[in-house]
């Protein structure tokens, strides 16, 4: 895992401007959305299990349709792809808002909306994935996902989560609006890119489908880095299910701190995640990236502790600015590898693979976080994700000893690994 101290900066003309800029105004909307759901939902059941359904069904679509995602991602046209999605759910969201509107939400409503926009963001965010390394240059590749996950921070967490409450002041309907809004430009600046992406020959569907998928995974799994870091982010997101969502019933629960203290506890988290963004280079460049990604998630599980100990908000915010700041560390590190060290024409099928198989614990995490926070009490979920973080920093410690080195193929690309 080298290479990241000598990266270069990505050019901002041309694709990957257009590309930043619809991630990040995107970010903006997602974040709308994902503040304004929980509010929602907690505003039309006060029973913490049905509210963390809502988040859990918008993991499960990764774990039905993540594969078939990736496979698609390596025949079409990504920027098709992602284009038409980013339509199609502006359209939706534009339906639900006007739902919401007239008064007629209610939890199942919410519950299949998350589904369907996951759904649809499995194509996406494959993709999206699939389409990075062919608008920058293989060195420019940390950089580059640097900034998107920085600008998506900024415009996601700093402006639009603290937008929630204000929006939801002059009518609830209004962050969902304002969602769909973002998702119909963001598709216009997507398919405004003019840069050349190779192309790919149409192949029959059916059983060769199947082997394409089944390629993919067994890249992942005899890639013996990414295999140790998918193992780990799957613990992870077992426990950060749990804690996303039950966070609306801690902040405005168990700390009556309401939908403010929600804004703010968001912001926190945002905040911390721009300046791991900030930081990533040099940490990563003094550490090298296994360490870094070790690091950030022991120092996670120390702040997951005291969300779930000390009653307070400003303790909250802290423990989240630090929770954000390293989640920045390990996001980065665990996408520029994953992108490094698989071939072009797999990338599809790698990250669909890593990310469905890391998400896949998420939505038994969020329904877990719902039952414990009604046996235990609104603070046990926080608890519950920090055992989940240190059994996801074990699986890691068998990488700390060395950084692995990127693999080469003859032409200078970076290839597959097998150990």
């Amino acid at each position: 895992m080298a290479g990241t101290g000598s990266e270069r900066a990505p050019a901002w003309r041309g694709g990957f401007g257009r590309l930043w800029s619809a991630a990040v105004l995107s970010g903006f909307g997602d974040a709308l959305r994902t503040a304004a759901l929980p509010l929602l939902a907690a505003s039309l059941t006060d029973r913490p299990l049905l509210v963390a359904t809502v988040v859990a069904c918008g993991y499960l679509p990764w774990i039905v349709f993540g594969l078939l995602g990736g496979a698609v991602a390596d025949r079409v046209d990504q920027r098709r792809v992602m284009w038409t999605v980013d339509a199609v759910r502006g359209l939706l969201m534009a339906s639900f808002a006007v739902v919401v509107a007239l008064g007629h939400a209610s939890i199942a409503l919410l519950i299949a909306l998350a589904f369907t926009l996951t759904t649809l963001q499995t194509l996406f965010d494959n993709a999206a994935t699939a389409l990075l390394p062919a608008l920058v240059g293989p060195d420019a590749l940390g950089s580059a996902n640097a900034r998107l996950m920085t600008g998506q921070k900024i415009a996601g967490g700093l402006l639009g989560a603290p937008a929630v409450p204000m929006l939801m002041a002059g009518g609830t309907s209004l962050p969902f609006a304002v969602d769909a809004a973002t998702f119909l430009v963001a598709a216009a600046l997507v398919a405004s890119l003019r840069t050349a992406v190779p192309e790919r020959r149409p192949r029959p569907a059916g059983g060769v489908l199947r082997r394409e998928i089944a390629e993919g995974l067994r890249v992942l799994w005899r890639d013996r880095a990414l295999r140790g870091l998918c193992a780990a982010t799957a613990l992870c997101n077992v426990g950060m299910g749990a804690l996303i969502a039950t966070l609306v019933v801690l902040v405005t629960g168990w700390l009556g701190a309401g939908s403010g203290g929600y804004a703010a506890a968001a912001t926190a988290y945002t905040l911390g995640g721009l300046a791991g963004g900030v930081a990533n280079r040099r940490i990563t460049a003094g550490l090298g990236p296994s360490r870094a990604v070790l690091l950030a998630g022991a120092v996670q599980t120390g702040a997951l502790v005291v969300m779930g100990t000390v009653r307070s908000l400003a303790a909250l915010m802290a423990a989240l600015a630090v929770f954000g700041f390293m989640g920045m560390l390990w996001n980065v590190n665990t996408t520029t590898l994953m992108q490094q060290r698989t071939p072009a024409d797999l990338l599809g099928r790698v990250g669909s693979a890593f990310r469905t198989l890391a998400v896949a614990g998420a939505p038994l995490g969020a329904l877990l976080g719902g039952a414990a926070a009604t046996a235990w009490g609104l603070n046990t979920p926080a608890l519950l994700t920090a055992a989940f973080f240190v059994l996801s920093v074990t699986a890691l410690i068998p990488l700390r000893k060395q950084d692995i080195p990127v693999p080469v193929a003859d032409d200078g690309s970076p290839r597959a690994l097998i150990n």
